[in-house]
């Protein structure tokens, strides 16, 4: 195919695509408030329920990513210094390692607060 013809199927694919998103989005939106009135439930009250550990988890997954690319960066620079091939993997695995430790420490984290949570429930 040629660059123009390319031009023609994006132009053509890509408002399409948006278009069948948007209209499945309110379609499912729509499906869903009509369930909740069968069912005698208010759609208007009905709030999603909130991640109370959201923060925490992206907090962590980000000191943790910003970690392995600093530590990356320092072996880079010291260690493999003399090396004249590409590190890329060393720059990827260390923030792939650190971020899913990040994510790892999260769950030990909520974990705790939830078994502290259920030992007062309990004890009351």
């Amino acid at each position: 195919m040629h660059a123009g013809e390319l031009g023609v199927l994006a132009g053509i694919i890509i408002p399409l695509s948006l278009f069948a998103m948007i209209f499945g989005i309110v379609y499912l939106n729509k499906r869903e408030k009509l369930a909740m009135i069968e069912r005698n439930m208010d759609p208007r009250s009905y709030k999603p329920q909130s991640a109370p550990y959201q923060n925490l988890k992206w907090g962590l997954l980000l000191i943790g990513s910003g970690l392995g690319l600093f530590l990356a960066y320092l072996l880079t620079h010291t260690i493999f210094s003399n090396y004249d091939d590409d590190i890329f993997f060393l720059y990827v695995a260390l923030i792939a390692i650190f971020g899913g430790a990040g994510l790892f420490i999260s769950y030990r984290i909520e974990k705790r607060e939830v078994l502290d949570k259920e030992d007062q429930f309990i004890q009351k």
